[in-house]
């Protein structure tokens, strides 16, 4: 595992529909990033062809390197840390950075519980992943965020602008970067 202290604090999220440009984005950070290989509308083995080409553009990046399945493929695989539902990511691998993922006050005590690296809170505002779905809005965010016993990364609608408006300096997204 590479040694990231602090952890970053801006992180980038797979998925379909960034597909086109992950590699572009990976590269384009001046800073370390933490990077979550998610791409689960793939089948195994052309997942984890896909996750081999990232994490090599990653590495030589500086990025971290967070995969969202089990800690057993994340072994495998070579990847820093997991990613899930707090209850998901239990017991704690000390190994393994675990990033949890909140939306309510329940699955922050769990993340607090299990000694979660980082927990990503989210959706913090609209986000085009779901939806219509509710999202917290800024002063929930901080509510909630404030319970959190390690670091909060928001997520969910969150681009240079809407971190600012939130006055978040640790967030993530999917496609919320310039590329």
């Amino acid at each position: 595992m590479a040694a990231f202290q602090p952890l970053p604090d801006l992180w980038l999220l797979s998925d379909e529909r960034n597909d086109h440009v992950i590699e572009r984005s990976l590269q384009s950070f001046t800073v370390p990033l933490g990077f979550v290989f998610r791409h689960y509308h793939l089948p195994d083995r052309e997942r984890y062809a896909r996750f081999r080409t990232l994490d090599r553009i990653a590495r030589t990046e500086g990025h971290l390197v967070i995969l969202a399945d089990s800690a057993l493929t994340a072994r495998e695989w070579g990847a820093d840390g997991i990613y899930g539902a707090p209850l998901s990511l239990y017991p704690r691998r000390h190994d393994l950075l675990m990033i949890a993922t909140a939306h309510n006050m329940r699955e922050i005590a769990q993340a607090n519980r299990i000694g979660a690296d980082a927990v990503m809170l989210s959706p913090v505002f609209p986000t085009r992943s779901h939806p219509g779905a509710k999202t917290l809005g800024a002063m929930r965010w901080r509510t909630l965020a404030r319970h959190a016993q390690m670091p909060v990364i928001a997520l969910g609608g969150i681009s240079v602008r809407s971190a600012n408006r939130l006055g978040c300096e640790r967030w993530a997204a999917i496609d919320g970067f310039p590329v």
